[in-house]
């Protein structure tokens, strides 16, 4: 069995995919599950959704008891998206291991690209970035029933793509709460995060459940360390950066994320 120590390396690697990812929303699965199929190419897509996702909870938690005090997050909204993601978090946990790695490769680099492209081709990109900087967005009296369903259905197959990548769903969830919803991207940010611990806690316990996270217990610790530690830093940061930046800068890195893992299997 290998020691702990061996595993500290990846502290400063948890801690930069903890920061990123708490400051734009996405939960860092999106920085780390990629770092961990590029660290780990013999490793099944199980053991890399398992310690990803249970990684992504730590950071979460973490950024959402730090955006919790601000008075940031919307709970209405957050508990209503929480409570439908659930099936689809348990859901996309046990299908893991319907793919092997170089399927699962193609299917995270694609859909990573697909919502880059959409961040940065959007028209109502100007609107957004508006809304983010005033500081306002829609009441709840200006959302119809219909949107809010269309929310509550895209919340499930969030939560399904969430367990299934590892990658916690967070950059699904804040373009749907901006551009959808009209939320302040920091609203957003901040009511994803919370979506992402529910969301991860459930995939992590459906992972433990299946015996997929026997082999990620150290590597996980060694990780979600630095993502706590780094999900609180960006907090604090968060309030000094523009809305209009943690959009672009969302966009470009799944852009070269979603590039480099889709290419990497034809190596």
């Amino acid at each position: 069995m290998e020691p702990y120590i061996n595993f500290l390396w990846l502290v400063p690697v948890g801690f930069f995919a903890g920061a990123y990812g708490a400051l734009i929303g996405a939960g860092g699965g999106f920085v780390l599950a990629p770092a961990l199929l590029l660290l780990y190419p013999e490793e099944p897509p199980e053991t890399i959704t398992s310690i990803s996702l249970a990684v992504v909870f730590f950071n979460a938690l973490s950024a959402t008891l730090a955006y919790a005090r601000s008075g940031k997050i919307d709970l209405k909204f957050g508990g209503i998206f929480a409570a439908a993601t659930i099936p689809g978090a348990i859901a996309g946990a046990l299908a893991t291991t319907a793919i092997n790695r170089t399927q699962f490769n193609l299917v995270f680099g694609l859909i990573l690209v697909s919502v880059a492209i959409f961040l940065a081709l959007n028209p109502g990109k100007k609107s957004a970035v508006t809304i983010a900087q005033d500081g306002a967005g829609r009441s709840d009296k200006n959302l119809s029933y219909l949107t809010v369903l269309l929310a509550i259905c895209l919340s499930t197959v969030f939560g399904f793509a969430s367990s299934f990548l590892g990658i916690g769903g967070g950059f699904l969830y804040v373009p749907t709460l901006v551009y959808l919803m009209g939320f302040p991207v920091h609203r957003a940010t901040a009511t994803s995060l919370f979506v992402l611990a529910i969301t991860s806690v459930t995939g992590t316990g459906t992972h433990i459940a299946a015996g997929f996270f026997h082999q990620g217990i150290r590597r996980t610790l060694a990780l979600s360390i630095g993502a706590i530690l780094g999900a609180q830093l960006a907090v604090l940061f968060s309030r000094r950066i523009p809305g209009d930046w943690i959009i672009r800068s969302l966009a470009v890195a799944l852009g070269l994320v979603g590039l480099k893992i889709f290419f990497s299997p034809m190596r």
